[in-house]
C-alpha cells in the first residue's frame, strides 16, 4: 500500500461531501450512535460505484451520454427533496431535541440514493483506482478489491469522526434556538449547492 495511495484517499474522504453532510445531520439531531449508523451507510453506500469501476460498467456511464444525464438530474432532484425536507424540519435531516428513533432501514435507504444517483463516484472510482495498480500486477482486480478495502475503511473512520464530534456538540446546539435554526438553513444550503454542482458537472 503507497503512502500516495493513502494521502490522496485522505484528501478525497475529509473533503466535504453529501455522505459528510449527512453523517454530521445525524450526529446533531439523533446522536453519537445513529451517527456510527450513518457513517457505516455511508461507506457501504459506495460499494456499487466501486464494483462498477473494477468490473468496468463506469465505463458506459462515460460513454452513454443519456445515461449519465439521467442519473444526473434524479440525483440533483434527490438533493433539493434532501434541502426542501430539511427547512420542513421532516426527514433524516432534521435537527430536533427530541426525535424519534428512524429505522435502520429506511436510514440506509436514504444514503444509499445520495450516493447511488451520483454517477461522478463511479467515474472517480474508474480513473482513481487503476492509478494505483502497477502495470503487469498479477490478479490486478484483487489488488483492487484490497485498495477498495482501505478507502472504505478511512471513509467509515472520518465519517464517524465527524458524526461524533456533531454528537458532542448537540447539547449546545439544541439549547440555542438560533443556532438551531441556523443549522437548519445551513444544512438546507449545503444540499442546494451540492446538487447545483452535480448539475452543472459534465462526463
Amino acid at each position: 500500500m503507497s503512502i500516495e495511495f493513502l494521502i490522496t484517499t485522505l484528501i478525497v474522504v475529509i473533503s466535504p461531501g453529501a455522505g459528510a453532510i449527512y453523517t454530521i445531520a445525524t450526529g446533531l439531531g439523533r446522536g453519537g450512535r445513529a451517527s456510527l449508523w450513518a457513517a457505516l451507510f455511508c461507506t457501504f453506500g459506495i460499494v456499487p460505484h466501486m464494483l462498477a469501476a473494477i468490473t468496468g460498467l463506469a465505463a458506459v456511464l462515460h460513454t452513454s451520454a443519456l445515461a449519465f444525464d439521467i442519473i444526473k438530474y434524479l440525483g440533483v432532484a434527490y438533493l433539493l427533496y434532501m434541502a426542501w425536507s430539511t427547512l420542513r424540519e421532516t426527514g433524516a435531516l432534521s435537527v430536533e431535541a427530541r426525535q424519534e428513533k428512524k429505522p435502520l432501514g429506511a436510514m440506509a435507504a436514504e444514503v444509499m440514493l445520495v450516493n447511488l444517483l451520483n454517477p461522478k463516484l463511479s467515474i472517480f472510482f474508474f480513473a482513481f483506482l487503476p492509478q494505483f495498480v502497477p502495470t503487469g500486477t498479477q490478479n490486478a482486480v484483487m489488488r483492487m478489491l484490497e485498495l477498495s478495502g482501505v478507502f472504505m475503511a478511512m471513509t467509515f473512520v472520518v465519517f464517524a469522526l465527524y458524526g461524533l464530534f456533531a454528537a458532542a456538540i448537540r447539547g449546545q446546539v439544541m439549547s440555542r434556538p438560533a443556532v438551531l435554526t441556523w443549522m437548519r438553513r445551513s444544512f438546507a444550503a449545503a444540499f442546494v449547492m451540492l446538487g447545483a454542482k452535480l448539475a452543472l458537472t459534465q462526463r
